[in-house]
């Protein structure tokens, strides 16, 4: 009598995984086209354009008045915006996803209404309403307050193009967020102050710290709702992309990408600075969950 024995699958051959999309090799090498066609290119031609100056023509061409005076204005008011768009940001996707009232659904669409405008729209529209003339500056010059033409309209147009990249960021971790665990801290006997600072801020942190960054790059390099609202004032309201449009139109090509070599490197930095904090918001906050 013979025994047929039934050969079972090896544990050590796991059965081999269906990707959707093609094999490993295949995209990291369309990745990384895309990236040195898109990116890396265009960012190796600013650099060897600034190369063909010396050091004391790149010196001279970022460390005039005018040129430090815009980078003092367009970091300062970007981190400024940025820092207010979080607060906000919170605020809004809070109310978005935990209370219900009438016309949600239209605010919520009115939060994406910056990525749909154009820039130049907005520019006008902020100038109009905070111009002395305007429907709310002629209430602000009585009080002193004066926003368009001054480095505070630079200020409001900044939050007002960089408030979706908080929200839309925070909103679906919020979503996600446990009400049970907020519950449980109020049983425990934890005050609101006390549950959002260990049960929701843990958890929305990092997401937080990624708007933040989202909000700043856009509101560095934003052109075309600012120029508006400005003024354009040398030392004043003038901001860095201004003063590159402006070398360009004179030509002055080398002393343009020195001072947007210059732009993007300050801006690197302050991203990798960022992006180091969300890591470390990620390992702290992730290990006391």
């Amino acid at each position: 009598m013979t025994s047929l024995t039934l050969a079972a699958p090896s544990a050590a051959a796991p059965r081999r995984r269906r990707r959707v999309l093609p094999g490993f090799n295949l995209t990291l090498g369309y990745t990384l086209f895309y990236l040195g066609l898109i990116v890396l290119i265009p960012l190796s031609a600013l650099v060897f354009k600034t190369f063909s100056m010396s050091w004391l023509q790149f010196w001279e061409a970022v460390t005039a008045p005018r040129v430090l005076a815009s980078f003092r204005l367009t970091f300062g008011a970007s981190l400024f915006a940025a820092a207010v768009n979080v607060v906000a940001g919170l605020l809004v996707a809070w109310v978005l996803v935990r209370y219900e009232f009438p016309g949600k659904k239209i605010a919520d669409a009115l939060v994406d209404l910056p990525f749909a405008l154009p820039t130049a729209v907005a520019g006008i529209s902020l100038a109009a309403l905070l111009a002395e003339n305007g429907w709310i500056g002629q209430y602000l010059e009585p009080l002193g307050i004066k926003l368009a033409f001054q480095p505070g309209g630079i200020v409001v147009a900044l939050i007002f193009i960089g408030l979706p990249f908080v929200v839309r960021t925070v909103q679906p971790v919020l979503e996600d967020t446990e009400k049970e665990l907020e519950e449980a801290a109020a049983c425990l006997g934890a005050n609101r102050w006390q549950t959002f600072r260990l049960v929701i801020f843990p958890a929305i942190a990092p997401a937080l710290l990624t708007g933040f960054a989202m909000a700043f790059a856009r509101a560095v390099g934003e052109y075309g709702s600012v120029i508006f609202i400005a003024g354009n004032m040398p030392m004043v309201s003038e901001i860095t992309p201004l003063i590159i449009i402006g070398k360009l139109e004179q030509y002055d090509f080398a002393g343009a990408t020195a001072v947007a070599s210059v732009m993007l490197l300050i801006s690197f930095i302050l991203l990798l600075i960022i992006n180091g904090l969300q890591a470390w918001g990620r390992k702290r906050y992730g290990a006391s969950a």
